[in-house]
């Protein structure tokens, strides 16, 4: 049975976001996007809600409050931009607490952990891995912007205040941007963050082992922060 998903906040992006992550899993499914407390309560007397994405600054209620005043409420994961009230949200038997702008990467651990609270398994078959061969994104490199196609990226290396982009072919370039905003800018796709210096396509992943994932011939590192993450994400996918 999927997983039936509420989410709540005020701001349409936001919300975008965390559609398109949900719509990335077969076994999930949203019953309800709602732009503050007052709507979300019309549809948790209407349907049957397992999970709520729940945010904590909004228009006449907070988050916090809000749940705080349910009687009977469902699994829920604050996504949200403070930072300071992540004791409150555990305090009141969070699953996660996520600050955003949230990676893809972070959203699925807490779908992971969520899972196995609920005594769920996410396998092979519930994640949609393949790149749509025609996304692209835009870089700028030098003075110009470069159209660049997802499906081509195999990772990307951090250079101090630059990334190096490699493509398939053997190709690569330099773009003059932090790995955390090149994170961002791919979290509607299928890369994952598996070092603070290298992020990863997931489909160009040819094999892995605790220290290093492989694409074709090369390794990268896994880092130790990054390992629970890259590790729920592969042996996830592997168990089906």
């Amino acid at each position: 049975m999927k997983l039936r998903c509420l989410l709540i906040d005020d701001e349409p992006p936001a919300l975008k976001v965390l559609a398109k992550y949900i719509s990335s899993l077969n076994d999930m499914e949203i019953v309800g996007q709602c732009r503050n407390a007052i709507e979300a309560l019309g549809v948790l007397r209407q349907r049957t809600v397992d999970v709520i994405f729940l945010d904590i600054k909004m228009p006449r209620i907070i988050g916090t409050e809000f749940l705080k005043n349910l009687s009977h409420p469902p699994k829920v994961i604050f996504v949200t931009a403070y930072r300071e009230y992540a004791i409150d949200g555990f305090e009141l038997d969070a699953v996660d607490y996520l600050v955003k702008p949230v990676s893809f990467e972070r959203f699925f651990k807490a779908i992971t952990k969520l899972n196995r609270m609920m005594g769920r398994e996410v396998s092979v078959t519930t994640i949609k891995e393949a790149p749509d061969p025609a996304a692209f994104i835009y870089l700028k490199v030098d003075r110009d912007m470069k159209k660049v196609f997802v499906n081509e990226i195999e990772y990307i290396e951090s250079w101090k205040d630059y990334v190096k982009i490699f493509l398939t072919g053997g190709r690569h370039f330099l773009v003059k941007r932090a790995i955390s905003v090149i994170e961002n800018i791919l979290s509607d796709h299928k890369f994952i963050r598996v070092h603070r210096s290298y992020i990863v396509s997931l489909s160009k992943i040819s094999g892995y082992n605790a220290l290093v994932v492989q694409i074709g011939r090369c390794e990268i590192p896994i880092g130790r922060l990054y390992k629970q993450s890259v590790m729920d994400r592969l042996q996830n996918k592997e168990s089906a």
